[in-house]
């Protein structure tokens, strides 16, 4: 009887046929991408700027105040513009999660093509006091954004 033949570890090395394993480590991270990059192509062809596109922010409509994601349609139609200054004044806080969204999923990207894992379990972990700092940072930007002092994190009215 015939040994079963081992298997060929050039073939499973990164410049393995299509398929294979580079393709599959790559599937969760490129998935992430297109579930972003879908809706935010929709934000970037149909202008938030525009009136009757989008509903109004209902804790803008309840109590006059921005809220943290008020301008964020608008900031990120400016950003598909490549226009950082537009987007930076309707939501500065989008830009800046944005900004560390993109770096952590180019980190995941680039982890999966090495082989160091095909799931983004070295992102930093929700603990609670992270929860609670996060908290903290969009209830101190959603207040200075309502005060005359930070009148500039308020995104323009349309």
């Amino acid at each position: 009887m015939n040994a079963p033949a081992a298997p060929d570890p050039a073939a499973s090395g990164p410049s393995a046929a299509p398929g294979g394993p580079v393709v599959r480590r790559l599937v969760r991270p490129l998935a992430a991408l297109t579930a972003v990059a879908l809706p935010t192509a929709f934000v970037g062809l149909v202008d938030p700027n525009a009136p009757g596109h989008y509903p109004t922010c209902p804790f803008l409509q309840l109590t006059g105040w921005w809220c943290p994601g008020c301008g964020g349609l608008r900031c990120v139609h400016a950003l598909t513009r490549g226009d950082v200054l537009t987007a930076a004044h309707d939501n500065l806080l989008v830009v800046v999660l944005a900004l560390g969204l993109a770096v952590l999923w180019s980190g995941w990207l680039v982890r999966s093509v090495r082989g160091a894992g095909g799931r983004p379990g070295w992102w930093p972990r929700m603990s609670r006091r992270r929860a609670w700092a996060l908290a903290l940072v969009l209830l101190v930007f959603t207040a200075l954004r309502n005060l005359p002092v930070g009148a500039g994190l308020a995104p323009p009215g349309v």
